[in-house]
């Protein structure tokens, strides 16, 4: 994922607002989310070319969602699949913060990564570029492909809207939130950050919805957790030329339940 915005029990209602966009190759080969046929607990989305998934959710409420970091001027380290930290933490049943933890010692393992993860007790962050793990207090942050809460445009515009949009108490923000996912409109070029790819490059990535050759946002995702344990999940999933694929919802009821095992590559 490229774009994460949230709410950690900053609105009321809702222990949790997520929208966040992934951002990848049209090549990759992708599941959209569903609930997975070897672990049913889990619901998300399925990156089929290393198992793991960018952002989801499990029936006991707890989520997960990463992003990459982008630093062109630095090698990378590490070789794991980033979306594997996320398809682990669904399946196991580990806490967010020993996770989170736990993924802080394994860092060197993988590229540049940001983790978020959540569970009834709290959200925790951790990144294996600098950043510590950390519990998140409750408020709004925003998340792209720097540390978080880094102020680039999108992330700085986001976290504006989404505080206007909740601050309004709709009845549903699925479909504004979506709408903020959709934003096109790239930053100017003073505002732009450097990141090693070139200015034309930074351009193309500094919108929220990104429409690149080949590469750009394949799925814009919103998750909401009511304080009273309800739950939902919506998912719009994109072509290589930004045509709307499919249009995905989900409603469940958050309760404890078993975590099945299940096996990622």
């Amino acid at each position: 994922m490229c774009l994460i915005l949230i709410a950690h029990r900053a609105v009321p209602g809702y222990a949790l607002v997520l929208a966040a966009n992934r951002d990848e190759f049209f090549a990759r080969p992708t599941e959209p989310a569903d609930y997975w046929a070897d672990a049913p607990q889990v619901l998300a989305g399925r990156d089929l070319e290393k198992g793991g998934t960018w952002m989801g959710a499990t029936r006991d409420g707890r989520w997960a969602a990463v992003t990459n970091y982008r630093d062109g001027t630095r090698p990378e380290t590490g070789s794991r699949s980033r979306g594997e930290l996320v398809a682990r933490y669904l399946l196991e049943r580990s806490s967010a913060a020993a996770y989170a933890a736990a993924v802080a010692g394994a860092g060197a393992e993988y590229h540049g990564f940001n983790l978020l993860v959540g569970d009834a007790e709290g959200v925790h962050y951790v990144s294996n570029r600098g950043a510590r793990p950390q519990a998140l207090q409750p408020g709004i942050y925003g998340l792209s492909n720097h540390l978080l809460d880094t102020p680039w445009p999108k992330v700085e515009r986001g976290k504006r809207e989404l505080e206007a949009l909740l601050r309004g108490n709709p009845k549903d923000p699925s479909e504004p939130l979506l709408a903020l996912l959709a934003d096109r409109r790239p930053a100017p070029t003073e505002a732009l950050p450097e990141t090693g790819v070139s200015r034309d490059w930074e351009k193309l990535l500094s919108s929220a919805f990104i429409r690149a050759p080949g590469y750009g946002t394949r799925a814009s995702s919103v998750l909401l957790i009511e304080h009273g344990g309800e739950a939902s999940l919506h998912e719009r999933s994109f072509g290589a030329s930004a045509e709307l694929l499919e249009d995905r919802r989900f409603r469940f009821t958050v309760a404890p339940t078993p975590s099945p095992l299940a096996t990622v590559n």
